[in-house]
């Protein structure tokens, strides 16, 4: 272990660090508490044996910033110490030691309590490995190790609130064990249990960026979060999918539509996330799921998400129509015209949610354009941004 010795006598250090190495430790020197600071922050440490009266920083306040600076992050801290009052030993407690020594210190109580200590240190490690395993093993599918449902839902979120921050496109794929039911009757449950595991492990190998969440839904269905991904590279990763695992040649004699175990893959795209969210992309991978299941099984369906929202620019500057084209796709369903006849034939057969009109028009005025669109019944409440 890594001991780090807060003392500013240079006998005790001495004495000290001589007994450390003895018991087979390497021992790091501070001569104050500001410098034990500066230790603990660029070198960790796996235990403390601190001072209590020191120039400048006592031992206790010393502790108290480095517990504070440890945050969750636990080390054994033994305080040193020529005073043996109870008052002391309370405070010492409170400032977050663990354990006290009184001065002049024993070599054979030394070794004693640092193999105490170290006994503790091994078992709050093994603890810890422990706790990290049962977090893994609870976001795990035990029969196929992908992620489980509630994990996938969890991570999709964070994904999602990501997407919505830096305007990426998100693909949701779905896919289905195409007559699953007539395997596992056909061959029986194990050879069922194995037939999923062989599909998680393709689903792996395929979806292998860093990014990439793909977890076993339920049952024999799987689902798969594809951050910063485009319609094209959405469907060619589900098409690489669908080859993988026809490719394994898992026979199924029973299957209606192949000799093979194959899988109906549903993709929904949202190019920005205005306007949808995380669940409502889920249905539409689902919908488009049973599409491919509808037309024969085997095959890829893609559902582009299309906001609802639309609105219509009336503007003859092609830069400001470019503009404006490029700060709102994706976000709504764009209708752009140059002239004020063709804004008030629009606005009358698509009813728009919003018009975003230039003031100055090729031969009419846009305020006089505006004042038609109020006046009719039909386009009147619809709101009007000029443009200028």
């Amino acid at each position: 272990m890594k001991i780090l010795v807060v003392e500013d006598s240079p006998t005790l250090r001495h004495a000290t660090s001589t007994y450390i190495r003895k018991a087979g430790h390497e021992p790091i020197i501070a001569t104050c508490g500001e410098e034990a600071l500066q230790v603990v922050d660029g070198n960790p440490v796996d235990m403390i044996i601190m001072d209590v009266e020191m120039p400048g920083l006592d031992g206790f306040e010393t502790t108290r910033l480095i517990r504070e600076w440890l945050g969750d992050h636990w080390i054994p801290i033994i305080f040193v110490t020529a005073h043996s009052h109870e008052d002391s030993l309370l405070k010492g407690i409170e400032a977050g030691g663990d354990d006290y020594l009184i001065k002049p210190v024993s070599s054979v109580i030394l070794t004693a309590k640092i193999g105490a200590m170290e006994r503790i240190v091994t078992m709050r490690d093994q603890l810890h490995e422990a706790n990290k395993e049962l977090k893994r093993l609870s976001e795990k599918d035990g029969l196929t190790n992908l992620y489980n449902r509630r994990t996938f839902d969890t991570r999709a979120r964070d994904y999602w609130k990501m997407a919505t921050r830096t305007q990426e496109p998100v693909a949701i794929l779905v896919l289905d064990v195409d007559h699953f039911k007539l395997y596992n009757d056909e061959y029986g449950h194990q050879a069922g249990d194995e037939c999923l595991r062989l599909i998680a492990t393709a689903l792996r190998h395929c979806l292998n960026r860093p990014g990439d969440i793909v977890a076993r839904y339920g049952g024999e269905e799987f689902i798969a979060l594809l951050p910063n991904t485009p319609e094209k590279g959405a469907m060619h990763v589900a098409e690489h999918i669908r080859k993988t695992i026809e490719a394994l040649h898992i026979k199924h004699r029973a299957s209606k539509s192949s000799d093979r175990v194959t899988v109906s893959i549903g993709v929904s795209l949202s190019a920005f996330t205005t306007g949808t969210s995380l669940s409502n992309q889920i249905q539409l991978a689902d919908k488009a799921l049973y599409k491919s299941k509808r037309a024969g099984r085997n095959r890829v369906t893609l559902h582009n998400y299309a906001p609802n929202t639309s609105v219509l620019v009336v503007d003859d500057d092609a830069t400001s129509l470019a503009v404006i084209s490029k700060v709102l796709k994706g976000h709504c369903a764009l209708v752009s015209t140059q002239n004020g006849e063709d804004c008030l034939r629009l606005a009358r057969e698509i009813q728009p949610d919003v018009i975003l009109l230039d003031v100055y028009l090729p031969g009419v005025n846009g305020y006089e354009i505006c004042q038609l669109l109020k006046d009719d019944d039909i386009t009147a409440d619809i709101p009007v941004i000029l443009i200028s």
